[in-house]
């Protein structure tokens, strides 16, 4: 049978679809703004007549119908990245998370650990050889895509078609749901315009030689940082995942990729986060490749890139250096997500730049200001970042250079970039722990 015959007999409504998910199976379903949204609702509203199914996801935007307290008993998630739709969820325990580097996420169900029974995934339609793109979200989807015994697709006009390793045979899909509907967008930031963000993104932004290559994580900062590089030069990108403040330096001739030492000429990136004009921009782009996430965030590969510069944000960081950037307390808030892969990556890089940028302090929703460069992580907080892993910590008061320091001399460096009204304070707990 040709592709196009086989294609043609594997279309079936999104209803239909999800009937072919049986109790106690578990689902990986594609996440970020790839959401497959006709086939996740079919599944909500399917669940009445299922037992105990299994959704393992990473972060996910989309409506949270399915995690809300009617789905006990039906449907239960384990998500391996704790989005805003699923937080209550996880904090009432009628959610489950899975604590896991994003290098590591879908090796879990690539080797295994978490076997697949039916894949929800997201794609464009079929080139002329048959051959579907995952678009928006490649790298946290093929492998375990490719491991399910079952994968049903939603095949959506509107996906752009990435280019990479982001293509999915229509033969290797046992059911398509054609779908029309933009995809979903979350836009980075707020370009640069928050005061605070700017401040940290201009100490940053001395820190980025040119010819550098750049990992940029989720929120205000690396959007802010994108801002104050106007005048480096023959910049590249290796990242999880990249959003619109790239094709503004692309368009001014600063991101290149010409020297990067790791596929040059090319933006690599697992993902995309971003807005409409973003997925038109890279629709079809041979300048955008997207791989797969254990490959991306391989710590060894990402090493491979001379003068890697990765920013990652934080919650709180201890006057040792240690890093928690997925709890508050005990409570646990996100995820590792690619922190650790790129920092461990880039501290191997030959003149790597590894940073840790957060704002010196936060405003709570009793609108007590708390500091966020503490003595002490909360209790129960979790550390991402290791103090033996960690280089330079940036606030809006400045860079706290931390590699090769005493904890004396950290505690000295960070206290230099805590908010003025806490230095005191942590001079005199610095003291009592005998760090100062």
């Amino acid at each position: 049978m040709d592709w196009i015959s086989q294609y043609k007999s594997r279309i079936v409504d999104a209803d239909e679809a999800v009937q072919a998910i049986k109790s106690g199976d578990r689902i990986f379903m594609t996440g970020n703004v790839s959401v497959p949204q006709k086939l996740l609702a079919a599944l909500v509203a399917y669940a009445p007549h299922l037992k105990d199914v299994e959704i393992c996801q990473a972060l996910s935007i989309s409506p949270a119908d399915y995690v809300s307290p009617e789905m006990e008993g039906h449907l239960r998630v384990n998500t391996l990245f704790i989005s805003a739709n699923v937080r209550k969820a996880v904090h009432e325990g009628r959610a489950d998370f899975t604590p896991v580097l994003l290098s590591e996420f879908t090796q879990l169900f690539k080797n295994k650990v978490l076997p697949v029974d039916v894949a929800l995934i997201h794609v464009s339609p079929p080139d002329e050889h048959g051959f579907c793109s995952l678009g928006v979200e490649v790298g946290l989807t093929k492998s375990p895509a490719e491991s399910a015994k079952i994968i049903i697709a939603e095949v959506n006009e509107q996906m752009p078609r990435t280019l990479g390793d982001s293509f999915i045979h229509c033969s290797r899909l046992d059911y398509m749901v054609p779908v029309n509907y933009p995809v979903t967008e979350f836009p980075m930031g707020d370009g640069g315009k928050d005061e605070i963000s700017r401040k940290i993104a201009g100490h940053i932004a001395e820190l980025i030689p040119d010819y550098a290559t750049m990992q940029m994580g989720i929120g205000s900062i690396p959007d802010a940082v994108l801002s104050f590089l106007d005048s480096k030069k023959d910049l590249g990108v290796h990242s999880e995942m990249f959003s619109d403040g790239v094709i503004r330096l692309v368009e001014k001739g600063v991101i290149t990729n010409a020297h990067k030492t790791l596929h040059p000429g090319k933006i690599v990136a697992g993902f995309m986060l971003g807005t409409q004009a973003l997925y038109k921009w890279a629709d079809d782009n041979p300048l955008c490749e997207f791989h797969r996430q254990e490959y991306v965030n391989d710590p060894f590969v990402i090493a491979q890139n001379e003068r890697m510069v990765a920013i990652n944000s934080a919650i709180e960081v201890d006057l040792t250096g240690q890093v928690c950037a997925d709890s508050i307390g005990p409570k646990f808030f996100s995820g590792i997500g690619g922190q650790f892969d790129f920092i461990y990556g880039a501290s191997r890089s030959k003149g790597g730049v590894p940073i840790i940028a957060l704002p010196s302090a936060t405003t709570l929703k009793d609108g007590t200001v708390v500091s966020r460069i503490v003595s002490m992580l909360k209790q129960g907080a979790g550390v991402v970042t290791g103090r033996n892993h960690v280089h330079y910590v940036v606030t809006e008061y400045g860079v706290a250079d931390l590699y090769g320091k005493t904890i004396r001399q950290r505690a000295q460096q960070l206290i230099k970039v805590a908010h003025p009204d806490f230095r005191k304070n942590l001079e005199k707990e610095a003291k009592e722990l005998c760090w100062l």
